[in-house]
């Protein structure tokens, strides 16, 4: 079976044109404009993405991380005019796994996808505790729906993305303030704190623990 690829681009030519050309080395191609378009689309039938970073409705990376929290586990490729070492790092925590700058060379980005899907197992999906909508910054809880600011939107769904695992406090200050802002030492444990009260304010079956001196852990309360 040719491995599935989702592209999610919102540049209607280059959509096109990575459609046909993916389609010519042998992947199956499903595309997407927009953010919302690829929350319906990506499952565990993708075997790579290719997600471009400036969607109209979302930030590229917030959708990674929305999908990483929905346990899609499938290597995401950023597309990206801005290729600055801030960029990079704040798109692998979101949970990306390779970065190419616009403009780039088709045979580099087929080689990239190879690699990817190489070396990561068949995808899947894992049932979510929570929903997230990286197009609102929602968060759906059995509770009710809690909404979330863009900040506290990227710092949820990197957490998300690993439950039970202690996210460090630098890698959830990039995923946060993605575009290398000066962001003082109490600055993260505020906006923890807020997504905490928003999420007790629901009864979410989740919640946000702290690792103390290293950073934080999204754990599941109940089922």
């Amino acid at each position: 079976m040719n491995p599935r690829v989702l592209v999610v681009e919102d540049d209607g030519p280059l959509r096109d044109l990575l459609g046909r050309g993916l389609r010519e080395e042998g992947f199956s191609v499903v595309t997407a404009p927009d953010a919302a378009g690829a929350m319906r689309m990506a499952g565990p039938e993708c075997a790579a993405m290719i997600l471009d970073v400036m969607l109209p409705d979302a930030d590229g990376r917030d959708l990674c991380a929305a999908l990483r929290a929905h346990g899609v586990i499938a290597p995401a490729l950023f597309l990206t005019a801005r290729g600055s070492v801030e960029d990079r790092l704040s798109g692998f925590a979101a949970g990306g796994d390779d970065y190419l700058t616009k403009p780039f060379h088709f045979a580099e980005l087929v080689a990239r996808l190879q690699v990817l899907i190489r070396r990561t197992p068949a995808g899947t999906t894992a049932p979510a505790a929570v929903s997230m909508d990286p197009v609102s910054h929602a968060v759906q809880t059995p509770g009710g729906s809690v909404r979330l600011t863009p900040t506290e939107f990227r710092l949820m769904s990197v957490l998300a993305a690993a439950p039970g695992a202690v996210v460090r406090r630098r890698e959830l200050v990039r995923a946060g303030w993605p575009n290398g802002a000066i962001v003082h030492e109490n600055t993260l444990d505020q906006y923890v704190a807020r997504i905490r009260r928003k999420l007790r304010a629901v009864h979410a079956p989740v919640a946000v623990e702290t690792a103390h001196g290293v950073g934080y852990r999204y754990v599941v309360t109940r089922s």
